[in-house]
C-alpha cells in the first residue's frame, strides 16, 4: 500500500514508536487482559510517559502540539498492532478534543494535563439505555441547584466506563428543550483520585459481555442525585451540549474510520502469509484461482478505502470535514472492514473460525464498528439530508 500523502517522516518515528510500545508493554499481556475484560490502569500511564497520549492537544496543557494526523497514526498502529483494549481512539481521540474545542482556560488547565500523563482515564457517556442514536430524546436530567448541578439518569456500552476518572456526560439541563436542552458536563467521579472510591450519587454497572472487543472496557453508568459543580459544565453556557456533540462527531466517525482501515490492511496481511504457507490439493492455496480473486478484490476495496480516508483526514486537518462526509467515512469504511475480514476468515478455512489465530477475533471486533459512533443506518439518513 502506497504511503498516505500527509505523512511526513515525523508520523513515521511516531508508528515506530507506537509500535514498540504496543509490542513490549501492551500485547504480552494480551490474554489477561481479555480474561478480565478491561486493560490495565498502567497501561495508560505508560503510554503518557512516552508522550503517546493528547499528541494533538496543545503542549501548554501537557499534550504533543500535534494535530489529528498524530492521532491517526497512534489509532493506526494500534490496530496493526492487534490491540483492542486500550480505549485510545475515545480518550485521547475524542475527549480531549472536547476539552480543547469547548472547554474553558479553567478546564483545560485542570483536566488536559492529567488526560495527557495517562493519570487520569476519559469516557464520555451520550447513549442511554432505552434511547440509541437519538441523543435529542436523553433522559438523563442535570439540574441547577445553587453552584451545583444534580444529575439523575443511566447511560450504557460507555467505552472507558470502567476505569474512567472523568466523564463527559450529555445530560437535559433543561428538560422542556430537545437539542437546545442538552448540555456536557465535565463528571469527575472518583472521591479523591483513580484510588479513591466512587463519589456518592455516582454508581458503574457491570462491564457489559461483548461478543467481540472482550478486553475492551465497556460499562453502565448510574447517576442518582449526583452533584457536580456547575463551574464544570463544559464551555460555561447551558444548551450548547448539542452543538458540541454536533461539532465533534465527525472526528469521532473519522476515528472509526482509521480503525476499519487499518483492519482491512491488517487482514489482507495475514491472510495473504497464510495462504502463501497452506497447501490444499497438492499446492499452496495462493496457487488457487479462487484464492487470488478473493484477495484482488479485498486489496483493491481496501486501497481505495485507503485513499478515501486520507482525503477525509486531510480535509479535517484543513477544516473542512463535513457531517456528510464523516457519515460516508464511517458507514463505508465500516462496512468495507466487515466485508473484507469476513472473506479473509473464509480462506482461513475451519482455523479462521478458532481463536488461535488472530483473524476470529478481527472478525468478532469489527461487527460493533458498524454499531457505535451512530449506526451505519443513520450515516445514511445523515448523507440523504445533505443530498
Amino acid at each position: 500500500m502506497g504511503a498516505s500523502p500527509w505523512r511526513e517522516p515525523e508520523h513515521d518515528e511516531l508508528a515506530e514508536l507506537v509500535r514498540a510500545f504496543f509490542a513490549k508493554e501492551v500485547r504480552p499481556h494480551a490474554d489477561r487482559v481479555l480474561a478480565q475484560g478491561h486493560p490495565d490502569r498502567e497501561h495508560y500511564r505508560k503510554a503518557g510517559d512516552l508522550g503517546l497520549l493528547g499528541l494533538s492537544v496543545p503542549v501548554e496543557y501537557g499534550g504533543g502540539g500535534g494535530n489529528f494526523t498524530h492521532e491517526a497514526v497512534l489509532l493506526d498502529e494500534q490496530m496493526r498492532s492487534g490491540d483492542s483494549s486500550l480505549g485510545l481512539a475515545v480518550h485521547s481521540g475524542i475527549v480531549t478534543g472536547y476539552l480543547v474545542a469547548y472547554g474553558t482556560e479553567e478546564q483545560k488547565q485542570r483536566w488536559l494535563p492529567g488526560l495527557c500523563a495517562g493519570t487520569l482515564v476519559g469516557a464520555i457517556a451520550m447513549t442511554e439505555p432505552d434511547g440509541g442514536s437519538d441523543l435529542q430524546a436523553m433522559r438523563t436530567r442535570a439540574i441547577r441547584d445553587g453552584d451545583d448541578y444534580v444529575i439523575t439518569g443511566a447511560k450504557t456500552f460507555i467505552s472507558n466506563g470502567g476505569l474512567a476518572d472523568i466523564v463527559i456526560l450529555a445530560a437535559k439541563t433543561d428538560p422542556s428543550q430537545r437539542a437546545a436542552g442538552v448540555s456536557l458536563l465535565v463528571c469527575e467521579v472518583h472521591e479523591r483520585d483513580e484510588s479513591g472510591p466512587d463519589r456518592a450519587g455516582f454508581r458503574r454497572g457491570r462491564l457489559l459481555s461483548k461478543i467481540g472487543l472482550k478486553g475492551n472496557d465497556t460499562a453502565e453508568l448510574f447517576f442518582d442525585d449526583f452533584r457536580v459543580p456547575a463551574t464544570n459544565l463544559l464551555g460555561g453556557t447551558e444548551g450548547l451540549g448539542f452543538a458540541q456533540l454536533m461539532g465533534q462527531l465527525p472526528q469521532e466517525r473519522l476515528v472509526i474510520g482509521i480503525g476499519a482501515v487499518a483492519a482491512m490492511e491488517r487482514a489482507i496481511d495475514l491472510t495473504v502469509a497464510y495462504v502463501k504457507e497452506r497447501t490444499a490439493f497438492g499446492k499452496p492455496l495462493i496457487g488457487h484461482q479462487n484464492t487470488r480473486m478473493v484477495l484482488a478484490e479485498c486489496a483493491t476495496r481496501t486501497r481505495v478505502s485507503r485513499v478515501f480516508l486520507d482525503d477525509c483526514i486531510a480535509q479535517h486537518v484543513r477544516g473542512e470535514l463535513d457531517v456528510a462526509t464523516a457519515a460516508m467515512a464511517k458507514y463505508w469504511l465500516t462496512d468495507g472492514q466487515c466485508e473484507v475480514v469476513d472473506r479473509c476468515l473464509q480462506l482461513f478455512g475451519g482455523y479462521g473460525y478458532t481463536t488461535e489465530y488472530p483473524i476470529a477475533q478481527m472478525y468478532a471486533d469489527a461487527r460493533a464498528q458498524k454499531i457505535y459512533g451512530g449506526t451505519n443506518e443513520i450515516m445514511k439518513e445523515l448523507i440523504a439530508r445533505a443530498l
